[in-house]
């Protein structure tokens, strides 16, 4: 069964109250949005619905506070955010289902959004019992009283089996938003026919957590380019001296496997052939470029650290990038929060900025670290919102948000 989409809800949307999950899970830093990149994805769906003349409660959630109300995940800040974003009347409740949040909903007029505090701050939200979560999602709808509609625009959290994510698209007629469809129709390019060279760029701290993403693609990409510190595990796989990099032993095998099917003929697996090395986890720690046998040898030594690939693999991972007709990137090349450690980091995403064809930044940190290296969305193809949700799709897995909507 096909998922019904915005387009079919706006025409009725008048009068009624619409529900909005959206994703909002922005970096803050003392209280302030330093990237607010899905507030911006998410406001066109909300600002259509409240334009067309419907009453909107949005949902999101921030961080895990771990279903406690923890004033640090407040998200007062992106509702300040969206209030800056939009001339659309922007409140946001107390509480999620409590009185606060009640008298809000009941107070709230078309062409209105109302903001629910943290949806985490309730354990139901994340609780692995169906009936807890059920329990919350029915609260959630009572708020919108009769009449009332449910939209799925965060994609980023549609891998995940919530009650404001699945459980309430149970409850209330359910629509697909026009940001989750735009993410599969993209994700569906890079998995069903994409167009050739293909190339899969895979960075960030741990080769655990692109393992099922990696076994997919070997089998579909032409190329898959390796960086960040899942690199370092690769590496130890061939036999080289990463000194104290991160590395996980245990998935040592596993990499060795996958190294073993590149060279049989499944896409070609390319790994550093320089990095840069440090003496210790520090923005201004001594750092040098070494040839990736020879990581013992500059600042550190035996403790020495890998914290980016070096200006040569990059160049070299350029220039695959260049020659691609596609390119999905995700996780970081390195530490490209210290700027010491960010120019693989850039390299990449320059390279990515000029592809003749499909370029796609996997969100996450990846989306984080374009913006923060100064790049616009604009110069990507699309910048995906959901970094988990977009590898578990291209993983092949089922996402229970999306099954939901198609009920």
């Amino acid at each position: 069964m096909t998922a019904q989409t915005l387009r079919d809800l706006l025409p009725t949307a008048s009068g009624r109250t619409i529900v909005v999950r959206s994703d909002l899970n922005c970096p803050l830093d003392e209280g302030t949005v330093t990237d607010d990149g899905r507030i911006r994805a998410s406001l066109p769906v909300i600002t259509q619905l409240a334009e067309a003349g419907a009453k909107v409660i949005v949902m999101a959630h921030l961080g895990r506070p771990n279903g406690t109300v923890t004033p640090e995940f407040s998200l007062a800040p992106v509702a300040k955010r969206m209030r800056e974003l939009t001339d659309i009347p922007v409140t946001l409740a107390d509480d999620i289902t409590g009185p606060d949040a009640q008298q809000r909903a009941q107070q709230l007029e078309p062409r209105q959004i109302l903001l629910l505090q943290n949806v985490r701050f309730d354990a139901r939200e994340t609780s692995k019992n169906d009936t807890e979560r059920t329990e919350l999602a029915q609260e959630i709808a009572a708020l919108a009283g009769d009449h009332a509609a449910y939209v799925n625009d965060a994609f980023g959290a549609v891998h995940r089996k919530h009650a404001s994510v699945y459980d309430i698209a149970t409850i209330l007629p359910s629509y697909q938003g026009t940001l989750v469809a735009t993410e599969l129709h993209v994700l569906n390019q890079l998995i069903l026919e994409p167009k050739r060279p293909y190339t899969v760029v895979l960075g960030g701290s741990k080769v655990s957590d692109k393992l099922a993403v990696i076994d997919n693609l070997l089998d579909r990409a032409d190329t898959l380019l390796i960086g960040g510190g899942m690199a370092y595990t690769f590496l130890k796989a061939q036999g080289y001296d990463v000194a104290s990099s991160l590395l996980e032993e245990d998935q040592i095998p596993v990499v060795k496997d996958y190294l073993a099917r590149s060279a049989a003929g499944a896409a070609k697996i390319v790994v550093p052939v320089d990095t840069v090395v440090a003496e210790a986890f520090s923005a201004d720690a001594a750092h040098a470029v070494v040839t990736v046998d020879a990581m013992t040898s500059g600042p550190g030594g035996s403790d020495a650290l890998g914290l980016d690939i070096g200006p040569e693999t990059a160049n070299i991972y350029a220039e695959h990038i260049a020659a691609s007709a596609t390119v999905f990137w995700n996780g970081p090349m390195g530490v490209f929060e210290m700027e010491n450690f960010a120019a693989g980091t850039r390299t990449v995403a320059e390279a990515l900025s000029k592809v003749n064809g499909l370029s796609v930044v996997g969100g996450g940190d990846s989306a984080a670290a374009v913006r923060a290296l100064g790049f616009d969305d604009e110069q990507f193809g699309h910048i995906s919102t959901g970094g988990g949700a977009s590898l578990e799709y291209l993983e092949g897995k089922a996402l229970p948000g999306i099954d939901a909507l198609a009920k």
